[in-house]
């Protein structure tokens, strides 16, 4: 799920998962869990700037344009092409933007309910680190004027273990859908 030739993800970390899948009783898939827990209530809350310090300094945030193709293709995204491609500063930026009267996309806040499920926790190379999968599905309610919107999409993170608890050091976000129907990308998934 990681793209290659994303010019703001060249800092960030490459590991990937070894083995098999951890078991669902080993505590790193537990901590890794209760992460992944902790991280929604405070998207759903809109508690963008917490949020931000649940992040490593070299984060890859990435949502690729998905593609329809045919079964032997190769390939079912945009090369080149990506809904969000981002690191720790263009991030802030975005969160700092909703703390100004110039958030007119949030202002109302959505109504934002993030669901996950299908957690699988893989080791890597370095004991620090942590590859994690999960499904997600974003509930996003824009008040009485429009109807609501779902976003299914799978995720892959690396989580880091830091001095200050386990941080996301990459994330990349595949959505199930190839056209978003959705007003606006102000939110994260």
């Amino acid at each position: 799920m990681r793209a290659v030739r994303s010019p703001l993800g060249a800092h960030a970390s490459p590991l990937l998962r070894t083995g098999r899948s951890l078991p669902f009783c080993d505590e790193r898939h537990q901590r890794a869990h209760q992460w992944l827990v902790d991280e929604a209530w405070l998207l759903d809350a809109q508690a963008y700037e917490e949020w931000l310090d649940l992040l490593t300094e070299d984060i890859h945030y990435l949502m690729p344009v998905r593609v329809t193709t045919a079964l032997g293709a190769g390939y079912d995204t945009s090369p080149g092409m990506a809904h969000f491609d981002e690191d720790k500063y263009s991030l802030s930026r975005r969160v700092a933007r909703f703390l100004t009267e110039h958030a007119w996309t949030e202002d109302p806040p959505s109504r934002l309910r993030h669901h996950l499920g299908n957690v699988r926790t893989f080791a890597t190379e370095e004991p620090d680190h942590l590859v994690v999968d999960s499904a997600t599905l974003l509930y996003r309610s824009r008040g009485d004027v429009r109807e609501a919107s779902v976003v299914s999409a799978g995720r892959e993170d690396l989580l880091r273990r830091t001095p200050h608890g386990w941080k996301l050091a990459r994330r990349t976000v595949m959505v199930d859908d190839a056209v978003i129907r959705m007003q606006n990308l102000a939110i994260f998934l």
